[in-house]
């Protein structure tokens, strides 16, 4: 039986700090004022990554052609739900995050799919720390070609007790950028062919903008999980 590839949900656990800039802590810094109660979430140097992408312009034709995740498509990938509430999005989010089809959906589709749960506040937007999720087209090509799928369940979802304290010591901050961070644990169930399978735990921390009468969305991925 041939042995599963990487599984694209632990894809970039490795990369540098820098690599994996999250919004999340700007997020919590802007809104909170509170670095210090948010510390767990200061991977961030000072500036973003000059490698950071930013969303997709409606603006320009010409930037989107130039994204190879204009028009790809999204193949197996969900979309994200008209969802108002920031925990129930998180499910989506995470559960959607842990899932991949390499049978159905090529590389470009799957940013494609993931890129339409990001904000298109560019200002808040962490790109990069969604793409280090997706392996290398290399990499995804060899687990197309064990047919390596994924499905996965979001079991319980909530805010990190250091989101919660520091919204309770200045309630009027989340009104900056309404984002909410939101911890996830589930499962994910791992497939591949001759019948390969397994199944493995999964934790992540997600920063979710909600504002007010909007749909909620994707702001940034955590670079570790907090309690």
């Amino acid at each position: 039986m041939p042995k599963r590839l990487p599984s694209l949900s632990g894809y970039g656990i490795g990369w540098s700090t820098r690599q994996r800039i999250t919004v999340s802590a700007i997020g919590l810094a802007i809104l909170l004022a509170l670095a210090a109660t948010v510390a767990v979430f200061t991977g961030r140097t000072g500036t973003r990554d000059s490698q950071t992408a930013t969303p997709p312009s409606t603006s320009s034709t010409a930037s989107a052609s130039a994204d190879p995740t204009a028009s790809a498509g999204t193949g197996s990938v969900a979309k994200p739900p008209p969802v108002a509430d920031p925990v129930n999005f998180a499910k989506a989010a995470a559960a959607m995050l842990w899932s991949y089809d390499t049978r159905t959906t090529s590389r470009d589709q799957q940013l494609a799919g993931m890129k339409a749960w990001l904000t298109a506040e560019t200002k808040y937007a962490d790109w990069s720390s969604l793409t280090a999720q997706v392996p290398d087209p290399v990499l995804w090509s060899r687990m197309a070609d064990q047919d390596q799928y994924a499905t996965a369940a979001a079991d319980e979802a909530h805010y990190p007790s250091a989101f919660k304290q520091a919204l309770a010591d200045d309630p009027s901050a989340i009104t900056e950028a309404y984002i909410y961070a939101v911890t996830v644990t589930g499962k994910q169930q791992i497939a591949w062919k001759k019948g390969g399978a397994g199944a493995e735990d999964r934790s992540i921390t997600l920063a979710v903008q909600c504002r007010p009468n909007a749909d909620c969305s994707l702001v940034s991925i955590s670079p570790r999980v907090v309690p």
